[in-house]
């Protein structure tokens, strides 16, 4: 049986509302407009008593209330009522405080304010309260992908916490490249020498602890399901294979070297006396507290010469494009073991751009200085081979042709992420729209490597890529956080780092795959709508199949059955509406937020009549940034246009191309949507929702064009949260620009 409504409306007259407002007349909108069947005022709505005046309503029945008072953003711990469904309108930030106080302007700031009453009561009006899906259980067991020092630390920290943890390890044993390392970069004051690597100790941890379970030469051979439920088989090289469930995964998949074979200046394959970084640090082991003697003949090292930025930052076809940023402290460090194990062995290292960062930094550079290690400015030309190796190189200080004789040459190579083949590589192939385009798309997949995760999603079998080959994680506003919902990424996978900086990403990730278990066992989203109960829906009678919402959906959340109907896997979804925006007959929608809720707020803004001269501007902000933007140019007393009425939408990814036309249809003016920054930088809290806006909207000129209408009248701009003073100029833009092409001609 269907839950029978209560609506009930609630209006602040603090904060200054009550002064510059007629909030009589706002009680008498909710009513009549609004439809709310009780309506109170109250001086301090999110104080103690306002708060249990509401409290005391929702006991006597209220379902769904309207709170008109601050911003959404504002107050949120106050205003939690969790079990109602709420709207909320704002008029301190989003009227009182971007208007001017005179006498002038009373009449349009209180129809400024009479429209957001009439908007929140008609978006409450098309709500349902979210409630949880009831697929999940809390599983509290935690999935990680790769034994070395990243997936260790990542396994004793959710141990730690009470989680049990399952290793998955394709060689056969722990410790990754960090089990051949000599010693590591220092991580405690004063930073003056190297330090024990702790992985002997790390690996005796994880043997001794009864919460973690180690799968040696172990893959993962399918991964299906979503957080809370993850179903893995896990393969071993014998041919066996045993099936574990899980509520999150962490991929701390390390690194590979670059290789430096191709680049014949350096001769790497030519002489065994030519390492790179990673084969000393095997020497140095290997020597056991000896001193470190050449590979080719067991001579002692008396000299070794540091050759730094070896195929990385370059432009040339086949290198590296970036720096990895570690090799000059990796240097220090290993000229560091010729100075203790070989006496009175020559150090130089040669380098072109010195860089130290992280806590060791200027300290472990002064240190190598004061035990003798000579750093050099100079750009490698040539190693020639031999007996003796030959060093020819630019020195950049005298700017003059040099070369130095060695016993041996370490040659610093950067670090390659150890990630799987692109996901939206493998989505071409399947999209493509004739053989031609998919021998395209097939190509770009020649060299990709294996799968790691073998996930049976729609989008592709691994986590997306960066430009570089990392994994992407949302580097700006959530760390750990890919695409795929409660799979986090840890480590140099993510981003060239050292030892103590993979430690910490993979705390990191630990906490956030519990975060993500504890999440899915309640039904709520993860970052960035953390807590929310609602998941997408569709009626199945109006889909057409077009699988929109399938490929556009940023996080594979959304399958396909074998009808090839959408298949909503909640607690993949991160709650942006993307799917809902892509959606061209309007069947997606989530309790709280649908095409109804949006589009009930645009038709009951009241537009004035052509002869009134008072034009109407939507505004749809992403609550992320341009809504925030907004509030802060609000607070800093920033004029925005009496004629603007803005809606907050969870992504400009949501936006439906059906709101645009409602509103031209019904006599607004102009359309402003203000998103977050796409592209490599993007800032797009929902990655790929802004992009996706973008593209849609691009195609609207052929709708204006249908309507007879200028294609000035609609704009899309990308705003981040600290354009405080620009997001209000871009809606007063607008203004100006409705102002001179003249009112639409769809006015009633």
């Amino acid at each position: 049986m269907a839950e029978e409504k209560k609506f009930a409306g609630y209006i602040c007259t603090g904060c200054g509302i009550g002064e510059r407002l007629d909030t009589g007349q706002l009680e008498s909108v909710a009513k009549r407009d609004g439809k709310m069947q009780s309506c109170k005022q109250h001086e301090l709505l999110c104080s103690s008593e306002g708060v249990q005046m509401i409290r005391s309503d929702i006991a006597e029945g209220a379902t769904h209330i309207m709170i008109a008072a601050c911003s959404r953003r504002a107050k949120v711990e106050a205003f939690n009522f969790t079990d109602v469904a709420m709207s909320r309108a704002n008029l301190r930030e989003g009227v009182i405080w971007v208007r001017p106080d005179s006498d002038e302007n009373r009449e349009t700031t209180q129809e400024m304010a009479d429209d957001y009453v009439r908007m929140a009561c008609a978006e409450v009006k098309f709500m349902s309260r979210p409630n949880p899906s009831g697929e999940q259980e809390l599983n509290k067991r935690i999935l990680v992908v790769g034994g070395g020092i990243t997936g260790m630390s990542a396994a004793l920290e959710a141990s730690a916490a009470g989680y049990s943890v399952h290793i998955v390890e394709k060689s056969g044993a722990l410790g990754g490249h960090a089990a051949n390392y000599f010693k590591s970069i220092p991580t405690r004051s004063p930073y003056a020498d190297p330090q024990d690597t702790g992985v002997e100790q790390m690996i005796a941890d994880i043997q001794a602890n009864d919460r973690i379970t180690v799968h040696l030469h172990s893959t993962l051979a399918k991964t299906q399901g979503a957080p809370g439920r993850f179903n893995v088989e896990i393969a071993t090289e014998s041919g066996t294979s045993s099936n574990e469930t899980f509520g999150a995964i962490i991929q701390a998949t390390g690194f590979n070297l670059y290789d430096p074979s191709e680049l014949s200046q350096y001769n790497y394959a030519n002489s065994p006396d030519i390492l790179t970084n990673e084969e000393l640090e095997k020497l140095a082991k290997a020597a056991d507290g000896g001193p470190i003697k050449r590979p080719s003949d067991g001579k002692v090292v008396r000299s070794v010469a540091f050759v730094q930025n070896v195929g990385q930052n370059s432009t040339e076809k086949g290198q590296l494009p970036y720096h990895s940023g570690i090799g000059d402290l990796i240097a220090i460090k290993q000229a560091m073991y010729f100075k203790e194990l070989n006496g009175d062995c020559d150090t130089t290292i040669l380098f072109d751009n010195l860089r130290t960062p992280g806590a060791p930094g200027e300290d472990f550079y002064r240190s190598g200085q004061e035990k003798m290690v000579t750093f050099s400015k100079g750009r490698v030309t040539e190693v020639v081979p031999g007996p003796t190796l030959q060093v020819k190189f630019k020195d950049l200080i005298l700017n003059d042709n040099a070369s130095m004789e060695c016993d041996l040459v370490v040659l610093d190579v950067g670090m390659m992420p150890n990630t799987g083949p692109d996901p939206y590589a493998q989505l071409a192939v399947e999209e493509a729209e004739d053989e031609a385009e998919k021998e395209k798309a097939r190509a770009l997949l020649a060299n990709a490597p294996p799968s790691i995760l073998n996930l049976d999603y729609r989008q592709g079998t691994d986590l997306p890529l960066l430009k570089y080959g990392f994994t992407d994680s949302h580097f700006i506003c959530f760390p750990y956080e890919t695409r795929r919902t409660g799979i986090y990424a840890a480590g140099p996978q993510r981003r060239p780092m050292d030892m103590r900086q993979a430690a910490d990403d993979a705390a990191g990730a630990a906490m956030k795959a519990i975060q993500a278990a504890e999440n899915a066992g309640r039904g709520m989203a993860a970052h960035p709508r953390a807590g929310d109960l609602s998941f997408p829906s569709f009626r199945k009678e109006g889909c057409t199949q077009c699988k929109r919402c399938t490929v556009e959906c940023p996080f594979g959340a959304i399958n396909e059955d074998e009808k090839r109907y959408p298949m909503f896997n909640e607690s993949r979804c991160r709650r942006c509406g993307t799917c809902m925006g892509a959606c061209p007959v309007r069947v997606i929608s989530f309790e709280n937020y649908s095409i109804d809720t949006v589009g009930q707020q645009i038709k009951n803004v009241e537009v004035p009549e052509e002869f009134e001269e008072k034009p109407r501007i939507l505004v749809l902000a992403c609550e992320n940034d341009a809504y925030p933007a907004l509030d802060q140019a609000g607070m800093n007393g920033v004029e925005i246009n009496p004629w603007a009425r803005v809606i907050p939408v969870r992504c400009l990814g949501s936006v439906s191309l059906s709101w645009v036309t409602d509103s031209l249809n019904s006599g607004y003016d102009g359309i402003v949507l203000l998103g977050c920054s796409k592209g490599d930088d993007y800032q797009c809290h929902f990655v790929r929702g802004s992009a996706m806006a973008h593209e849609r909207m691009s195609k609207v000129g052929d709708t204006l064009k249908t309507l007879n209408l200028e294609p000035e009248r609609v704009k899309v701009y990308e705003v981040a949260i600290t354009d405080i003073e620009r997001a209000p100029k871009l809606i007063n833009d607008m203004a100006e620009t409705v102002k001179q092409i003249g009112l639409s001609p769809f006015k009633f």
